[in-house]
Formats: C-alpha cells, structure tokens, sequence
C-alpha cells in the first residue's frame, strides 16, 4: 500500500509530488500519468507566460497563488538552471474606451500590490514602435518560461527523493473505502492511505468515479496559436496583451516572446468537441453527448451568443483572426500567420451556467481534487501544490 497516490503528471500534479515528498520524507508515493511524458497537455501547450496577477479580484485564490507563484517559479527555475525572462507586460488601449477599462486594471494591480507603470501613446511607440495605442499599462514582473522543463525538473526531483512515477496508466475506477482508497487503472490496481487528483481536462471524471454529483461539467475551449516568422522576431519585446472586453470569458489575442526564439499570437478560445480537441476535425462523441445534455452548458452558451460566435468566426477564418492583434500591432500580415500547436483549456461550468473563475476542489474524507485549475495555473503551481499538500497534512492528522 502507498501512503499517497497522485492523479496527473501536469505541473500541478508535479509540484504536488514534489513538495509531498519534502514533507512526508519517509512515506511511499505514487504518482500515476496517463500519458507516457509528464506536461503533455494544459502544462505543455500554452504561451509559456509567467503571470504577475493583474486581472484576478483582491483575496482570491487566483490573485493569491498567482502572486507567490511569480516570485516561487523565477526562484525554483534559477535553482534548476532552467532559463527565464522577465520581460514585462504591455497592456494595450487602443480607444477610449479600453482606455477607461484600462483604469479599472490599474487600481486592479494597485489593489493586488503590484508594481505597474502607466503609458501615454507617445510613451507606449517609444518603448514599442511597432504596437500602436492611445496608452498602455506596464506591469514589469510579467515574464516567460517553457513550462514543460519545469514540470520535467520537478518530476526529477520527486524520484530523486524516492518518489515513483508511472506512465500510460489511465485511471478507470476508483473505491473510497475505510482507511484506503483503491485506484484501477486499465492494467493495474493500486492502494493508498490517501489520493490526490490533479486531473485537469478529466478532473470532474474523477470526482463521478468518486462517486460524488460534481456540480460541474469540464468544457474544453481550444485555444489556437500562431507564430510569427524568423524576420518578425524582433518586432516587440515585451508581451503585448489587448485590454480585455468585460463581455469575453478570456483575455484575448496576445503577442508572446517565446523562450526557445520567436513570437506567438494567440490564443483564441472556442469550444472543441472533445476533451483533448487540439485539431478542428477532432470530435468524441462520448464527450459531445455528455456537454450538450448538460444544462449547465446550455445556459452558458446562451449567455455568451455573442462572444461565442465571434470566436467561432475567428476560428475559421485567418483574416479576422489577424484583425484582432492588428487593432494593435497594424503591420502584420495574413502571411506572418505560421502554423503552431493549439491548446485546450479545462474550464468548469457550473449547472447554472457560470464559468467558474477561481480555483475550485472538491475533497472527501481520503480525496483532494483540483477541479478546476483555470490560468494563472501554471505559474500558480508551486503555491498550489503547497495549499493542497497543507490539506493532505490536515487529512492526516485527522486519521
């Protein structure tokens, strides 16, 4: 038997591991991968960006951990030699409009303690020539990172403390039962004292199999990306992020300065059609019946008519999705749009309709689950992983 057995081999389920292992030195635990590689989903294909915390209410969890998180990812990766840069956030108005939304994110970020800088037009060319607005934010803790070397250097550091990893073990079943909770797996059946779930696209799966009424469904929104050619590389240096609409769910089409070389533009948000829908002709069945026969999902698409069908708009259609990013940056092309790999965000909807915002766990006696992990979870995972190993600690000392 295993004194702990964690679900997900995504940054989450990585930092959970790894600072489990460091407080509970002598333990056996295990963490399970359905995958064969660690961050081969949300973990490993997002734009890469270190988050300061603008947008995210004063005293939630997400202004919280995104918080702690900027400063522990910038420490953990200096330690591991993995690189960074912090190169700042520029958060574009490009009408008066945006420009009173602009004020709001500012007393945000004062609000949150954040350090920002405010921009006139003229001072946005001078910093940006190549982005043109009436102003900008300027938040200049923002910064990059490949979120799949951190994940990898955590999940080293958890063997190297003795912990075990194993992959292409997909979850089937799981019996809560008194004093150990027993994981099935397609090939295999595990015990342990305690089980952690870091589920992500699946995390409402697990609590079903928990045998718990979630209150939630996960929708996968896929995010589409392009990259910029070689020659473009230079034509900004900082991430240059539009102000966002109250009326959109997500923070819109972005420019990100890449770690590996080049920019990013990216991501849209439109609902796929199965759970790990990167590609437009990716459909399950399973996964469309389970969505559209659930209320919840219903009420959230009538809410969002608008923003939904623009997004589906963007998604077929090259010339619209440039227009979003030149509303800010005018001299790009329908050329300097070059493929790059898509992403799908887990995003819970409740049964009323709600996209839920914050970060949300549904525990049992034996259980911790994450479900739902919107970002900032990337950079959010260090004090994530110390918040659910806070509430292993209390499991534990309950007996």
């Amino acid at each position: 038997m295993y004194d702990f057995v964690i679900i997900g081999g995504g940054i989450l389920g990585m930092s959970t591991a790894m600072q489990l292992s460091e407080t509970f030195p002598d333990r056996r635990i295990l963490l399970l991968e359905k995958e064969p590689h660690v961050a081969r989903h949300q973990s490993g294909r997002n734009s890469g960006v270190i988050h300061a915390g603008i947008y995210y209410p004063p005293g939630s969890l997400k202004a919280r951990f995104c918080r702690e998180g900027n400063r522990a990812t910038k420490a953990f990766c200096d330690e591991h030699g993995i690189e960074t840069r912090t190169c700042g956030k520029l958060l574009v108005a490009t009408n008066n409009l945006e420009l009173e939304r602009m004020q709001g994110l500012w007393e945000r970020t004062a609000a949150n303690g954040l350090e920002r800088e405010w921009l006139s037009g003229e001072a946005l060319r001078e910093r940006e020539p190549a982005i043109s607005g009436v102003g900008a934010l300027f938040v200049p803790s923002s910064g990059i990172v490949d979120y799949t070397r951190v994940t990898r250097a955590m999940a080293d550091t958890f063997e190297q403390r003795g912990g075990q990893i194993r992959f292409e073990q997909e979850v089937t079943g799981i019996d809560e039962r008194p004093g150990e909770v027993v994981i099935k797996t397609r090939d295999a059946e595990y015990s342990a004292r305690y089980l952690i779930s870091c589920a992500g696209l699946m995390a409402d799966r697990i609590v079903r199999m928990l045998g718990r009424h979630p209150g939630f469904i996960i929708c996968p929104f896929r995010g589409e990306y392009f990259r910029l050619p070689e020659q473009r590389d230079g034509i900004v240096q900082h991430l240059v992020y539009p102000i966002p609409d109250p009326a959109m769910p997500f923070l819109g089409v972005h420019l990100t300065p890449m770690i590996g070389g080049g920019i990013s533009i990216g991501p849209n948000a439109v609902l796929a059609l199965a759970r790990e829908g990167y590609r437009k002709r990716d459909v399950s069945l399973p996964d469309v019946a389970r969505l559209f026969t659930h209320p919840g999902v219903w009420r959230m698409l009538a809410d969002n008519v608008r923003p939904g069908l623009a997004e589906l708009r963007n998604t077929f259609s090259r010339r619209r999705y440039l227009a979003l990013v030149r509303s800010y940056c005018p001299e790009l092309t329908l050329d300097d749009l070059q493929p790059w790999p898509a992403g799908v965000r887990a995003q819970a909807v409740s049964r009323d309709g709600r996209l839920i915002d914050d970060f949300l766990f549904v525990n049992t006696r034996r259980t911790v689950n994450v479900c739902n992990a919107p970002s900032p979870a990337a950079t959010s995972a260090l004090p994530i992983g110390r918040y659910i190993v806070d509430k292993v600690k209390e499991q534990v000392a309950v007996g």
